[in-house]
């Protein structure tokens, strides 16, 4: 899975923003208030409206205030996602386009559209239009379909005008299409990981993923060790080579069945418990465990990994990043770090600004100034942290 453009109308700071030709690996930068978070807030969104419906999305990122908090304040008119994205390199472009607005006072999907893109002046093939409940979707594939009026579209009704289509459809595996996107907004991850959580002693329980906020690490590390032991090295190298004196982890079911992580100190005979570990060593731990996942999600979000890591580690952080995205798995990331912009190439960053109260934003490799200084061997921080970047305040 590749997503290779998002364009927002009126979602929170966006009025009107688009971002085009995304890389694999891609860094945003901007000034606290511009809108890194809300790039985020749009996948957690469509995760949420996935599991549950339109309206509980709205009103988990809207506060009580739902749709007009979530909403651009002071515009008027629908809430526009269009998310243009590949299953497989070789496959067509893809596009998804969902609308959402108010009718009586309550949250309705308007206009939900997924259509493949047939060749560059191919006309598109909706392969699911729903507009306010009701719709077509389409159970023949692609591949096998050369004539349109031959694709097989089949009508359905949903049980209510907030709820997404690809919600249902995507269960089934006549709707090929519309499950592969319902596959990767369901496992799309964003981190939101949290150093007292993943300290906690929690009960033992099965996990082969890091959660979201980081609270099954002991679990996740305990899967990895007995389940995919190279995988454990891997991590446990890469620790050890960041951590001076990390010599080991591991873990321990106690008899109430909690599970403690452990840490060895080549120094000492004794290991010692998370809880007496620096911030930053656990931090590094998890990041290791989401980036060596045997099973890569298809798109990881992560929210400033700088905080609580030492700067000179942020540069290797930035590469172990990038493999991850070549090994599947695209990676949006936002910082405030020039250490770890640094790491990062010229197609790799864009940046955010305010404009009027709204957010824009711009790319590093269209500025004539910032492409001219990187060809000359300079670097994203340091072009950064001198001003190059337009509107933006790297402190």
């Amino acid at each position: 899975m590749h997503i290779e453009a998002i364009e927002l109308k009126n979602f929170r700071a966006f009025k009107h923003i688009k971002m085009q030709d995304i890389p694999k690996f891609c860094i945003i930068v901007g000034a606290n208030g511009t809108g890194k978070s809300t790039i985020f807030q749009v996948f957690n969104f469509l995760k949420d409206a996935m599991s549950d419906n339109v309206q509980t999305a709205l009103a988990k990122l809207g506060g009580g205030l739902g749709f007009k908090e979530v909403r651009t304040r002071n515009c008027s008119g629908s809430i526009e996602i269009i998310i243009k994205f590949r299953i497989e390199i070789d496959k067509p472009l893809c596009t998804y386009h969902l609308e959402i607005d108010e009718e009586e006072g309550q949250p309705i999907v308007v206009r939900e559209v997924l259509s493949y893109r047939r060749g560059p002046r191919g006309k598109p093939w909706q392969f699911l239009n729903f507009r306010r409940g009701s719709g077509t979707a389409i159970t023949n594939e692609l591949a096998e379909i050369i004539d349109d009026t031959k694709l097989d579209r089949v009508e359905h009704t949903l049980k209510a005008k907030n709820i997404l289509a690809i919600k249902g459809l995507s269960q089934f595996e006549t709707f090929p299409a519309v499950k592969a996107l319902g596959d990767l907004i369901q496992n799309w991850h964003i981190s939101d990981f949290h150093i007292t959580n993943a300290r906690y002693e929690n009960p033992y329980d099965f996990a082969e993923h890091l959660s979201k906020d980081g609270d099954n690490l002991s679990s996740v590390t305990d899967y990895l060790y007995k389940n995919h032991p190279q995988v454990f090295k891997a991590i446990l190298n890469g620790l050890s080579h960041r951590v001076p004196g990390i010599a080991d982890v591991e873990t321990k079911i106690t008899e109430e069945g909690r599970v403690l992580l452990k840490f060895r100190d080549g120094a000492f005979e004794d290991p010692f418990l998370a809880r007496h570990v620096s911030d930053g060593t656990i931090k590094m731990l998890a990041y290791l465990i989401l980036l060596y996942d045997p099973k890569p999600h298809p798109l990881l979000c992560v929210e400033e990994p700088e905080n609580q890591l030492y700067p000179k580690l942020l540069t290797e952080l930035a590469e172990e990043f990038r493999l991850y995205s070549q090994r599947g798995g695209q990676v949006f990331v936002s910082t405030h770090s020039p250490e770890f912009l640094n790491a990062a190439k010229l197609n790799e960053v864009f940046w955010l600004v305010k404009k009027s109260g709204f957010t824009d934003i711009k790319r590093a490799n269209t500025d004539k100034q910032i492409s001219e200084y990187m060809q000359d061997g300079d670097q994203l921080g340091y072009l950064w942290q001198q001003g190059f970047f337009e509107n933006v305040d790297p402190q």
